[in-house]
């Protein structure tokens, strides 16, 4: 399945992109040069919204280090057929399946283990430390808890299903264009935008059903040099993952059991 449309929102500083698609010639494909003040994940996604076909029923964004299978916008349209009251598809990255194992059902983890819907995979540090303080997530993949701690659809197995979500990640995800028409993606967050998805997607799952198709595979080669130091990305994951908790829990409480 070929896409009616591909646009390409250009935030380089250079024409490199620019050249290499003048010499590489796609069907149906539009580039687009950001000017400076459209610069900026969550910028240019609005910016290309705008210039999205107003006969698009569908918009799937894909960041440029992704490369899909072949039947990926297959999957995609058909999780829309399965769920029509889907408001949007999120499609699932090959390299965060690594390490799943299938074991079946009735299996109990060991604490360095995390085990979803008959798969089990080796848990991370972090996780395993929260498991060990009681502060693991209480939430399947895909949706957040109220204290914050939650997985990723990244811990969704390769099981070839369709899963229900909260949060999707925003380079391998679609959405249906009309719920454009009300929401954007928040210039709150500026330049990487890191956490910019699940801020929108939240969003978004107060209002309609999200889902992830594991069967609309695509790989991420994801390149560190894209990402800002260690030091401006440590700022990030605490002042956007704060920004990111409040809004699904903009009146929080404290509770003891």
């Amino acid at each position: 399945m070929y896409p009616d449309e591909i646009l390409i929102i250009d935030g380089s500083h250079d024409d490199k992109t620019e050249k290499i698609l003048s010499e590489n010639q796609f069907e149906n494909l539009q580039y687009f040069l950001v000017p400076p003040e459209h610069r900026g994940l969550t910028k240019q996604r609005n910016y290309g919204i705008e210039r999205v076909s107003k006969t698009s029923e569908i918009v799937c964004f894909l960041d440029d280090d992704t490369v899909l299978e072949t039947n990926y916008f297959e999957e995609i349209i058909k999780a829309y057929q399965i769920y029509p009251e889907a408001l949007g598809v999120g499609g699932y990255i090959i390299e965060d399946a690594t390490g799943y194992e299938f074991i079946g059902e009735n299996y109990r983890p060991k604490i360095n283990e995390f085990y979803f819907d008959g798969w089990k995979r080796p848990d991370g540090s972090r996780f395993v430390a929260r498991k060990k303080f009681k502060l693991d997530s209480d939430q399947p993949p895909g949706f957040s808890t109220a204290f914050s701690h939650g997985r990723s659809v990244g811990f969704l197995p390769p099981s070839g299903k369709i899963y229900e979500a909260e949060q999707l990640m925003g380079g391998v995800s679609s959405f249906r264009k009309k719920v454009f028409e009300t929401i954007r993606f928040s210039t709150y967050f500026e330049g990487y935008g890191l956490y910019e998805d699940a801020d929108f997607s939240i969003r978004l799952a107060k209002t309609g059903k999200l889902y992830l198709n594991t069967a609309a595979r695509l790989h991420h080669y994801h390149d560190d040099s894209g990402r800002p130091n260690q030091y401006k990305y440590g700022k990030m994951v605490v002042r956007n993952g704060w920004y990111v908790w409040r809004v699904k829990n903009p009146n929080p409480i404290l509770t003891q059991d």
